[in-house]
């Protein structure tokens, strides 16, 4: 087996462990869980480096369980946050989570054959729901059988708890999200009890939940009863920044909220310095096929090497081939040679995407059928005078929908359009404009 320890060390995704984490994995085969709130009905990147744990710890032997938080989605948990979040219903829970699984499976194998290094025990991943068992565990057998065996004095020294304390968030703390730590540290005990698990993945912001958890297991069945705690970095980009954020929000997992080539354009334009970070974090790569490409970066870093490369692997881990050859083709309508076929292949989402950036005008359907020179001046103002048309289309530097344009008075039609709604006007190599048909 491959050293599980070692591979999140030399790709920059080992935070802290406890001690003696890196032996046991090391003698068995170890069931690992990691914890995913379903707060929306898809992940975003900045889930993405638990979920790489998740999926290195499989490539290494390992039994992976991830974990949607349907109870502890219900409350919220205070660490890192300033306020305590909105509160979530069971449909849509169900939802979320239902929604969360069909993306992490395209991460971890849900359906492996026997681990023959393990005398034929299987590492396949498994999903389980904290819902599941909360949701007719009362109140009083909580009190009881969990908070009995956890001090409020050590509740109460864990960071999140003190940062929330003590002005940094405008309305203190609420009791729900204070028992927080000790809801998730009762699922480490369940997953102990029910499927073996030994060791909690996470990020660095839930250290402290995740060590009550252990604590709460050695409290309730005794000191000879070992678990473990290891987490991963938070990611930040280069300029100290939120990863993952862009000026229009989270970049999504699901297609529908993140178009596969806004995802692909993402990742294509990250710094170089953030390429050579994240290509060891959020691929499979093995360490000299990124070392090599790292050396070849340096070489040329105008040909981008780490970017296309990093853009390339995570598109297609989280869509497809094909829709990474639809990115690459989209991407290049705007820099490179294509054509009017390129165009209509894309669906409307991504052409809008594409285009997101340029100039837009509306015009009424009952407007066409004029000629170019009159919809490019009169209706839509994309040239300041028909002179200056007629020049540049004398001069081979107008296209409509990526075809030249060799006659100024062709009539524009509906036949023209891309979509049944949209015109690409094209001045030169790089000014385009949308004319959007209403």
């Amino acid at each position: 087996m491959k050293n599980f320890v070692e591979e999140l060390r030399w790709r920059g995704m080992l935070a802290q462990m406890m001690p003696g984490t890196e032996e046991l994995l090391q003698k068995e085969m170890v069931t690992a869980y990691l914890g995913t709130d379903p707060t929306a009905d898809s992940l975003h990147i900045g889930h993405l480096c638990g979920i790489m744990m998740l999926r290195h710890l499989q490539r290494c032997g390992h039994r992976p369980v991830i974990l949607v938080g349907g109870a502890t989605g219900m409350i919220g948990d205070p660490s890192g946050k300033s306020q305590e979040r909105n509160l979530l219903n069971d449909e849509t829970l169900r939802h979320n989570q239902e929604c969360i699984k069909k993306q992490v499976a395209k991460f971890l194998d849900f359906e492996t054959s026997p681990n023959p290094s393990q005398g034929g025990e299987s590492n396949k991943a498994i999903m389980v729901n904290n819902y599941d068992w909360m949701k007719n565990f009362t109140f009083l057998d909580f009190a009881r059988e969990v908070g009995k065996h956890i001090t409020v004095n050590y509740m109460m020294a864990k960071e999140s708890v003190q940062q929330r304390l003590n002005g940094t968030a405008r309305d203190g703390l609420s009791f729900t999200e204070f028992t927080y730590q000790l809801l998730q540290g009762y699922d480490f005990l369940y997953l102990y009890q029910h499927y073996g698990v030994k060791l909690q993945l996470g990020g660095n912001d839930q250290w402290g939940n995740m060590t009550t958890g252990t604590e709460l297991i050695r409290r309730t069945l005794g000191n000879e009863v070992e678990t473990f705690a290891l987490t991963c970095p938070l990611i930040t980009k280069s300029d100290g920044k939120k990863f993952g954020k862009t000026e229009s929000g989270n970049i999504w997992l699901d297609r529908n909220r993140t178009s596969p080539y806004r995802f692909y354009q993402f990742w294509l334009n990250v710094s170089d310095d953030d390429a050579e970070r994240y290509i060891k974090i959020f691929t499979s790569l093995e360490k000299d096929v990124i070392d090599a490409l790292v050396e070849e970066h340096k070489q040329d870093p105008g040909r981008r090497v780490l970017q296309k490369r990093l853009a390339e692997e995570v598109t297609v881990m989280v869509h497809s081939k094909e829709d990474l050859d639809m990115a690459i083709e989209a991407s290049n309508i705007l820099f490179g040679k294509s054509t009017k076929e390129a165009l209509e292949r894309l669906d409307e989402q991504t052409f809008l995407d594409v285009f997101d950036g340029v100039e837009k005008h509306e015009i009424g359907a009952d407007q066409l059928g004029q000629p170019a020179i009159e919809l490019l001046t009169t209706v839509a103002p994309v040239f300041p005078s028909k002179g200056e048309m007629r020049k540049m289309v004398q001069g081979g530097g107008v296209s409509l929908n990526k075809e030249k344009l060799t006659d100024q008075n062709r009539l524009i039609t509906a036949d023209d359009l891309i979509d049944g709604k949209y015109l690409l006007a094209q001045k030169g190599k790089k000014n385009y404009y949308l004319l959007i048909v209403k």
